[in-house]
């Protein structure tokens, strides 16, 4: 095919010049353009749907422009479309968005030189009508109320894309095309469609492939008739989110049987290989994003994400994103400090704080015995940082959680979990955790550590694969289609085998064999 770019973007600008019409040759004018396109490999043209604004406003232009000029086309799945009729030199750009519950990330992408040009993220505006997603699904009962959060969204979309329009210099129309991966909830708020269902028994979801819309259908301060593709739910917990992670890690093309996790306002979780693939969800997010432990944060500057104690001096020292003061502690500290208290014998198998150890940072505190992290003279608020029995029994749910679903989930297709070839964990989770720290306090199996890979925002990379590569759309299909979704809310072996899990590593410490547990620590 020809075009102005060696990629297969989803939307790319074709110059013609087309023959003028004749009384040897009087075809209509939308038919002439059509023609002279398939004739340059796009084919088929959707021709079914059309508005007839659109035919009238594209038929004028190639007119007055003297049927010459560049025809701007989107591939909707299996066709291509004609947007509009447009400058020759205009850019052609694309949004790739990751909604996310906390966080919306956004990616400004160049069809036409296949980059990302600019990328940044926000707090997600609805936080104010609920920290989770139940609290703002049990908000959105009436039509008024979800029509208010899907607005939200909205004028953060626009938001982000007028600034960065201004802050680089472009129109907004030149965004023809937007991808978003969200969540099942989160997408739909997105589009406004009623999510109550997705919360009650049996789970389900108002629809699971969305159609393509138009920019116009939603309000998006993008061109008017750019498409909107929003990427399809598998469950109730596995949304689209968990689909362009699994497109990001490109585990669905491979032989070998790889893990994917990734964790945010919950654990999705994918086995598999090019072909089939399980997969499940469970609630092991919230306290890994910081928002459940008291003192908890995200991973922003401010956060301590990494801390190592002394195993003979308990001396404990610690990093800082943005080696700032310590506001706060995100998920990755919270995995350090606990598996650093374990081993220096500061908490009990049990997940206790150990009371028979004498030292300045163990303290008691009004929801039992805490541990002081970052004393007040250190810390940006003046407050000591302490993290209780009852913060570090929260985490050890979260752990508990991830490492029963991966068991279960390996079971089900009757592999062992330590035989897999790649563990490939994504998310802000990902790129900050330390994966030995996680197998020392049994959240992730004791396999070895050359087996994990981090691969960051998954969500957001497969939006933006989508926008570069038309293909996609076929890859897209045939990872849902290999899906088999497992609904853990129901599942009463992972109640059973939570309970063992919430131990230091393991009610089992053979599944452990790295992991030394201290003599102290044993109770």
């Amino acid at each position: 095919m020809s075009g102005e770019t060696k990629y297969l973007p989803l939307v790319v600008g074709e110059s013609f010049e087309l023959e003028r019409p004749s009384l040897k040759d009087n075809s209509a004018d939308w038919d002439r353009l059509i023609k002279h396109l398939n004739r340059r490999g796009f084919d088929p043209i959707s021709s079914q749907g059309i508005p007839l604004d659109r035919i009238k406003s594209i038929s004028s232009t190639v007119r007055k422009r003297g049927f010459s000029g560049r025809a701007i086309l989107a591939y909707v799945i299996d066709a291509w479309d004609i947007i509009e009729i447009g400058d020759s030199k205009s850019s052609i750009l694309g949004a790739a968005f990751d909604l996310g519950t906390t966080r919306i990330a956004f990616y400004l992408v160049d069809l036409l030189g296949a980059k990302i040009l600019y990328e940044t993220s926000i707090s997600n505006p609805q936080i104010p009508f609920g920290e989770d997603i139940l609290t703002r699904i049990n908000y959105a009962t009436t039509p008024e109320k979800l029509r208010q959060l899907q607005l939200l969204l909205i004028d953060a979309f626009n938001s982000l894309m007028v600034r960065v329009a201004e802050e680089l210099q472009f129109d907004t129309n030149s965004i023809y095309a937007m991808a978003v991966a969200g969540n099942t909830t989160m997408s739909h708020f997105f589009l406004g469609l009623d999510p109550s269902h997705i919360c009650r028994e049996p789970y389900i979801p108002v629809v699971n492939n969305f159609p393509i819309l138009r920019a116009k259908d939603l309000g998006l301060k993008m061109n008017p008739e750019g498409i909107v593709y929003v990427f399809p739910n598998v469950g109730s917990y596995f949304g689209g989110d968990a689909v362009a992670g699994i497109l990001a890690s490109g585990m669905h093309r491979q032989e070998n049987v790889s893990v994917f996790v990734d964790v945010g306002t919950n654990a999705e979780v994918v086995l598999g290989n090019r072909d089939w693939m399980i997969a499940c969800a469970g609630a092991a997010g919230p306290a890994l994003e910081g928002g459940v432990v008291e003192r908890g944060m995200m991973a922003m500057p401010g956060a301590i994400d990494r801390i190592r104690i002394d195993p003979e001096t308990l001396e404990l020292t610690y990093h800082t994103i943005g080696d700032q003061k310590p506001l706060g502690i995100c998920g990755s500290g919270l995995i350090d400090l606990i598996a650093e208290m374990f081993q220096a014998g500061i908490l009990t198998i049990q997940g206790k704080i150990n009371t028979r150890i004498e030292h300045p940072r163990i303290v008691a505190t009004p929801d039992g015995m805490g541990f002081v992290v970052a004393f007040s003279h250190e810390t940006a608020d003046g407050r000591d940082l302490i993290i209780s029995d009852i913060d570090i029994g929260i985490l050890l749910k979260s752990k508990a959680a991830m490492y029963t679903i991966l068991n279960i989930i390996a079971r089900k297709v009757g592999l062992d979990i330590h035989d897999i070839d790649r563990f490939y964990v994504a998310g802000t989770f990902g790129n900050h955790i330390d994966p030995q720290m996680a197998i020392r306090i049994g959240m992730l199996p004791d396999i070895p550590i050359e087996k994990f890979v981090p691969l960051g925002n998954t969500s957001g990379q497969g939006a933006s694969m989508l926008l570069l590569n038309r293909n996609m759309f076929q890859e897209i299909r045939e990872i849902c289609a290999k899906l088999t979704y497992v609904e853990l809310n129901v599942n009463v072996e992972l109640i059973h085998e939570f309970r063992g899990a919430l131990f230091l590593p393991h009610t089992d410490p053979s599944l452990f064999p790295s992991v030394k547990i201290p003599q102290i620590a044993k109770g």
